[in-house]
C-alpha cells in the first residue's frame, strides 16, 4: 500500500514541475514593446529627452538613427521616429541631424512596406511658430511614401503656433512637443500618445 501511495503522488508532483517555467534570467517582452523601437536624432538634446519619455512608457529600446543599420531597421515591426526642426522652411533635410542622410540615402534602399510607423517632432512655437515641427512632416511623408502604415495623428489643441508642415487636414501627423515653451507638458503628452497608439493597434 505504501508503494501505491508513492506511485500516485509522484506523477502529480512531477506534473506540477513540468508547468513551471525555468528562470532564465532574461526579461520577457510584453505585447506592448515586442518588435518596437524608438529612433531619433537630436541637435540640442530636446528630441532625445522626448524619445526617452516615449521609450520609458513603451518599455522598448531607443537609438540615434545615425547609428542604425539597414538590417536593424528592417528587423522591427513598429517604429516610432522623431526629429527636431533645424532647417526651417526647407523643402527637404529639415532636421539638420542624421535623419537628413538616412531619409534620402538609406531609407530608399529598405523595404518598409507594411511596417507600422508613428512620428513625433520637437519644435519651438515661440521662436519658429511659422515652421513648428516641420521635420516631423518630412518623416511622415517619406515613411508613408515607402508603404508604411502610419499611426498616431493628434489634435492641434493646446498649441500656439502659426503654421506647420506636420499638419495634415487640421491634425498633427503625430506627437508634437515643445521643450522650450511647454516642457512641463511633454511627458504627459507622451504617455497619452502611447495609450492612443495602443488603442489604434500600433503595438
Amino acid at each position: 500500500m505504501k508503494f501505491a501511495a508513492i506511485a500516485i503522488i509522484l506523477p502529480t508532483a512531477i506534473s506540477g514541475f513540468a508547468f513551471t517555467p525555468a528562470n532564465t534570467g532574461h526579461a520577457f517582452s510584453t505585447s506592448l514593446n515586442a518588435g518596437s523601437i524608438v529612433y531619433y536624432s537630436t541637435s540640442t538634446g530636446n528630441t532625445e529627452t522626448v524619445a526617452t519619455y516615449i521609450k520609458d512608457v513603451v518599455g522598448c529600446g531607443m537609438e540615434d538613427i545615425g547609428d542604425a543599420s539597414e538590417d536593424e531597421v528592417k528587423g522591427y515591426d513598429s517604429l516610432i521616429v522623431g526629429a527636431p526642426t533645424w532647417h526651417t522652411d526647407a523643402d527637404e533635410q529639415r532636421s539638420g541631424t542624421a535623419w537628413d542622410d538616412f531619409l534620402y540615402d538609406t531609407l530608399p534602399n529598405i523595404d518598409m512596406k507594411g511596417k507600422k510607423v508613428a512620428v513625433f517632432g520637437v519644435g519651438d512655437q515661440q521662436g519658429y511658430g511659422d515652421n513648428f515641427c516641420d521635420a516631423a512632416g518630412e518623416l511622415y511623408d517619406l515613411f508613408s511614401a515607402k508603404g508604411c502604415t502610419m499611426f498616431g495623428r493628434t489634435s492641434t489643441d493646446g498649441y500656439d503656433h502659426t503654421e506647420s508642415k506636420a499638419e495634415v487636414d487640421g491634425k498633427f501627423v503625430g506627437l508634437m512637443c515643445d521643450e522650450d515653451n511647454q516642457y512641463d507638458l511633454s511627458e504627459d503628452r507622451a504617455k497619452a500618445w502611447i495609450a492612443q497608439l495602443k488603442e489604434e493597434g500600433f503595438f
